[in-house]
């Protein structure tokens, strides 16, 4: 239970069913100072969850678990910017603390399953637990979760799947919850300014010396320079605001080089790719050695492209796009469909066109 509108009305609707429920929430990430909702693990959010666990009529325990939530999700997430990536932290969440360490603590309190209001799906099928996407397209899931495994499916609840933002809204309502009227929590939750100013903090407290506030040089798909910028670590590939160059068309971040503190720029276009090298393959269900069709996004808003999936061996993997792709992004990942169902998914290491665009 962060305190948020969904997990409150998860809790809610379970225990009116009739279901022995037990509301946890976990404290991720100190806000103390922070005083502000939106924050999944913030002092008044906490709060929110104690509340609606009362009007429940359901025990709430609070987990502290910020220094696993450091190790295996902050930590990485400023690496990743370090090493040039764009990382997605909301996956690492889902795949390394709401269901694996939760999961862990709740079956030690005699839990035998997990409910999180997350909209997606779990349908049963021939080869056990599938995840799929939610009724509700536009708030959707899915992608955030391909990391999980059947194991973990099978020990999860998604009750809100099948309904949309609307009927949970209406729900909260009609239960008179506290939390009726909340807005949506914050994207990335234990950051409470910049994205870019949370790195470097970060950064200069656990690796002194290790991040250069130097420039980074600016240059094109040809290595010719075109001025200089921000640190490396500032820039996400697709970027086109904040270069600070004048061109007669716009340009656009297309890689990130942190170990020669160099970030290429070019036209729109040449964003355009038709595939993706991919790691950390991973699939839900029966491993897959084949070539596999199906739907890839590869971001989570990314409306989805026909694609062919070819597993490399050792959890590399190629993608090919049935049309180019604008902005593959190293550092997110790229989830795989077929219909509703998520197949899988794998981390994006770059370009697949023998063009990775490094600059000679």
């Amino acid at each position: 239970m962060s305190g948020g509108l969904d997990s409150s009305v998860t809790a809610w609707k379970l225990a009116r069913e009739g279901r022995p429920v037990v509301g946890l929430s976990m404290l991720l990430w100190d806000h103390s100072g922070t005083e502000a909702h939106g924050r999944c693990c913030g002092a008044l959010d906490l709060g929110d969850a104690r509340r609606v666990a009362q009007q429940a009529g359901i025990p709430h325990y609070t987990l502290r678990m910020d220094r696993e939530f450091r190790d295996k999700v902050v930590d990485p997430f400023v690496d990743d910017y370090l090493a040039g990536r764009t990382p997605s932290p909301c996956v690492r969440c889902n795949t390394w603390i709401k269901f694996d360490l939760l999961l862990e603590r709740a079956r030690r309190l005699g839990a035998t399953r997990v409910a999180t209001g997350h909209y997606a799906r779990i349908l049963q099928g021939p080869d056990g637990p599938e995840l799929h996407t939610a009724v509700d397209t536009g708030k959707d899931q899915s992608y955030y979760l391909f990391e999980l495994t059947g194991e973990q499916l099978a020990a999860s609840l998604f009750p809100l799947g099948e309904l949309t933002k609307a009927q949970v809204r209406e729900i909260a309502r009609e239960a008179g919850l506290v939390v009726a009227e909340k807005g949506e929590s914050m994207e990335v939750c234990f950051v409470s300014g910049g994205v870019r100013e949370f790195v470097e903090a970060e950064a200069a407290a656990r690796l002194p010396g290790a991040v250069s506030p130097e420039p980074a040089v600016l240059v094109d798909a040809r290595g010719e320079e075109l001025g200089t910028g921000q640190p490396y670590y500032r820039y996400t590939v697709g970027q086109r605001r904040g270069l600070g160059l004048a061109a007669p068309s716009p340009l656009y971040v297309l890689q990130i080089e942190p170990e020669r503190n160099r970030v290429v720029v070019g036209e729109e276009s040449e964003l355009m790719a038709p595939g993706l090298r991919g790691e950390r393959l991973h699939w839900i269900g029966p491993q897959r050695t084949g070539e596999v069709e199906a739907t890839v996004k590869i971001r989570s808003r990314h409306p989805g492209v026909p694609a062919l999936i070819r597993p490399q061996g050792d959890g590399r993997v190629e993608v090919d796009f049935a049309e180019p792709q604008r902005g593959i992004t190293p550092g997110q990942a790229a989830v795989f469909y077929q219909g509703t169902r998520v197949l899988g998914g794998c981390w994006i290491a770059g370009r697949s066109d023998g063009s990775d665009r490094s600059v000679r």
